[in-house]
């Protein structure tokens, strides 16, 4: 029984099934049933066989219904020539919708009334001069005599045609501050602010803003800068605009 059950075993594993010939057969006893007919060979098949090939019949039936019984019923029940339904369903979200980011309440600085210097701070806005055509960079410079424990600059980009922040950067190391690019108020706000416990030394130092927009140059006139820091010796602003283009 041992060998029958192995023989049966590796005749299932081994069967691979004719997909057009089984759907043939099946094709053709519909035609037979619906003409009345008896499909040839049928009375033969009345004869009762020994248990043996009854055990392989049924065996051989299981194998055939577990590997290919699936593509047998997509075969009869599905007309490749119909129309297909595929049902897609709602795509998952990738992410949580962003909330905006909310930088200093108060309102920027008024390009023309500039202070670029306050105590140990002396600051300067100015465009870069590789811009070009479509994209352009504002540099805050910022100048200190004493060391800071506590440092916010911002950098107000006026809102023009096809504006779009392409990215900052600044001379102090990255890590030191809370960074964030938003827009408020009809101005793109690019902010920095120091952590708490890190420190800016005397010096000078950069940050920068950068920016697509539409072709032909940009008006950088409405664009202004403002900076507050905290030193020992107490606290200071500098606040200032940019030169326009000609």
């Amino acid at each position: 029984m041992s060998d029958l059950r192995r023989q049966l075993e590796e005749a299932a594993r081994s069967h691979r099934p004719d997909r057009a010939r089984m759907l043939a057969r099946i094709e053709r006893a519909r035609d037979l049933s619906a003409a009345g007919a008896e499909p040839r060979g049928a009375r033969a098949r009345r004869a009762r066989p020994g248990w043996p090939r009854v055990a392989l019949a049924a065996v051989a039936a299981v194998a055939v219904c577990a590997i290919g019984g699936t593509a047998v019923t997509s075969l009869v029940q599905q007309d490749p020539a119909a129309p297909q339904e595929v049902s897609t369903g709602a795509l998952p979200k990738t992410s949580a919708p962003t909330p905006p980011l909310t930088g200093d309440s108060r309102p920027p600085p008024l390009p023309g009334q500039s202070r670029t210097t306050d105590g140990p701070l002396w600051a300067d806005g100015s465009v870069a001069p590789d811009d070009n055509v479509h994209w352009a960079q504002s540099n805050v410079t910022l100048k200190t005599q004493e060391t800071l424990t506590a440092l916010t600059v911002e950098l107000f980009v006026a809102r023009t045609e096809r504006l779009r922040s392409t990215g900052r950067w600044e001379t102090r190391p990255t890590a030191d501050f809370d960074l964030s690019v938003h827009e408020r108020d009809g101005m793109l706000v690019y902010r920095w602010s120091l952590k708490s416990g890190r420190t800016v030394p005397a010096g000078t130092h950069v940050f920068a803003g950068q920016y697509d927009h539409a072709s032909g140059g940009r008006d950088a006139g409405a664009d202004v800068y403002r900076a507050t820091a905290t030193a020992a010796s107490g606290t200071y602003e500098v606040h200032g605009d940019f030169a326009r283009t000609t």
